[in-house]
């Protein structure tokens, strides 16, 4: 009899940046599975404002005190990735009903191209329902704290990100 396969999950995103709400979904995630891989999407019509290969190691840094947990980039078709991984599992958060309707759109088109795969839905923890990426990088891009959202070495990131910016804009005039 061969060995049960461990149980792995996939979660796919953008992750710019990391956020404790994300965080969060991957800690409760990594009590239900044996592996949860955090998959960064190299292509995304989000223009990200860290290189992929940034959000990776902002994700790893984040994570890494998380037991089972296996950060890495990706590119091309999410179906292609749980082939590659060896699963059929993705994790995908929901922080309020108006995230349901696209996710649930990227859920059914998944299965139609791949009858095996399941979509997982965690609901977001109350104190993280507010929190997105997008609200994170706009407070930090005004110069606001964003230290209650994201790790240090993110918040660090940020800020040193939108300096850059600043700097490079006042340079060119």
């Amino acid at each position: 009899m061969n060995p049960p396969q461990p149980r792995r999950i996939i979660y796919p995103g953008t992750f710019d940046p990391i956020t404790h709400g994300h965080e969060d979904l991957v800690r409760r995630a990594a009590l239900l599975f044996d592996e949860v891989v955090v998959a960064i999407a190299a292509e995304t019509p989000k223009n990200p404002i860290f290189p992929l290969q940034e959000r990776v190691a902002l994700a790893r840094k984040t994570l890494a005190a998380i037991p089972g947990v296996r950060v890495r980039p990706f590119s091309g078709l999410l179906i292609h990735l749980l082939q590659e991984e060896k699963t059929h599992l993705i994790l995908r958060g929901l922080r309020a009903i108006s995230d349901f309707e696209h996710e649930f759109q990227l859920a059914s088109i998944n299965r139609r191209m791949d009858a095996q795969i399941e979509t997982l839905f965690l609901m977001t923890s109350d104190q993280h329902t507010f929190l997105s990426s997008s609200l994170v990088r706009e407070i930090s891009r005004l110069g606001g704290d964003v230290s209650a959202f994201v790790q240090p070495a993110v918040a660090l990131a940020l800020k040193q990100h939108f300096r850059d910016e600043v700097d490079q804009g006042s340079s060119a005039k």
